[in-house]
Formats: structure tokens, C-alpha cells, sequence
């Protein structure tokens, strides 16, 4: 009974997690503005398509690391291919860091863009005192979770 309640408390974390970064992207209008940018407008269910396959093969290839290790996969296979691996290893960790830094320069674009909507919001609804306190308030409860995550080390706990 426990295992099953935390097999179902873990899949609805993970759900709200996947959710919270799909609610981003779309609140920063991220794959639409690719697609108005490239002028391929017509594939945005692609794109939106290949953001929710990546997201959810991140996730598997970081919750199941141990079953994922295709380097050790290709090594048992081919002990004798070792320069080989080390090419196609290297090559994809290039290909892999080009293309997410494409995606976080081009998210922290869109998150700079959306902070310059925050004080016409706050015109509209009237919020003339304490915005940048409110600012201030989320930067620092970002800043307090992160400590807590990495000096209590609790990314260690989950292997």
C-alpha cells in the first residue's frame, strides 16, 4: 500500500513539475515565436510536439540514469570500438550543448521579454507601491529553494 501511494504521489509530482515547464513555455510564447521567426508557421504542432518529447525524454534519461547508460551498452557490444565511442560521444555532447544553449538563450530571451509586460500588468490592475518588493520576493524564495536543494544535497538522495 505504501509503495503504491508513493508511486502515485511521484507521477503527480512529476506531472506538476512537466506541467509548471509547459505552462512557461507557453506563457513566454516560446514555439510560436520560433516558428514566426523561421516562417514556418504551419509546423508548430511539430515543434510543440518535439518540446513535450524532449521534455519527457529528459526526464526518463534523468529518473532511469542507471538503465540509460548507452555508452556502457556500445562498450560491452564493441570492446574494441573505444576510439570510435569517444568520437560519437564527443560529437553528440557538441550537438547536445549547441542546441540547449540555443534553447536557454532563446528562453531567457522570452523571460527578459515577458518581465518588461510586468509593469504594464501592474498598470492595469493598479499595483502602484511594492513591485519591485514583489520582484525582490521571488528572486529571493528562488534563491532560498535552490540552497536549500543543494547544501542539504537532496539531489543525492534520489540515486
Amino acid at each position: 500500500m505504501r509503495e503504491l501511494f508513493l508511486i502515485i504521489a511521484g507521477a503527480s509530482y512529476g506531472f506538476l513539475a512537466a506541467a509548471g515547464v509547459f505552462t512557461v513555455l507557453a506563457a513566454v510564447g516560446l514555439v510560436p515565436r520560433f516558428a514566426s521567426k523561421t516562417h514556418t508557421a504551419g509546423k508548430v504542432i511539430l515543434y510543440e510536439e518535439a518540446v513535450i518529447f524532449g521534455t519527457i525524454s529528459g526526464a526518463i534519461l534523468s529518473i532511469f540514469s542507471r538503465y540509460c547508460r548507452f555508452g556502457a551498452w556500445w562498450q560491452g557490444m564493441f570492446p574494441d570500438a573505444q576510439r570510435l565511442l569517444c568520437i560519437i560521444g564527443g560529437s553528440w555532447q557538441a550537438i547536445f550543448g549547441l542546441f540547449a544553449g540555443m534553447f536557454v538563450g532563446c528562453l531567457a530571451l522570452a523571460i527578459a521579454e515577458m518581465l518588461d509586460s510586468i509593469p504594464i500588468l501592474a498598470r492595469r490592475i493598479s499595483f502602484r507601491h511594492g513591485i519591485g518588493l514583489a520582484v525582490l520576493s521571488m528572486a529571493a524564495g528562488k534563491l532560498c529553494g535552490s540552497l536549500i536543494y543543494f547544501l542539504t544535497e537532496f539531489h543525492r538522495t534520489a540515486a
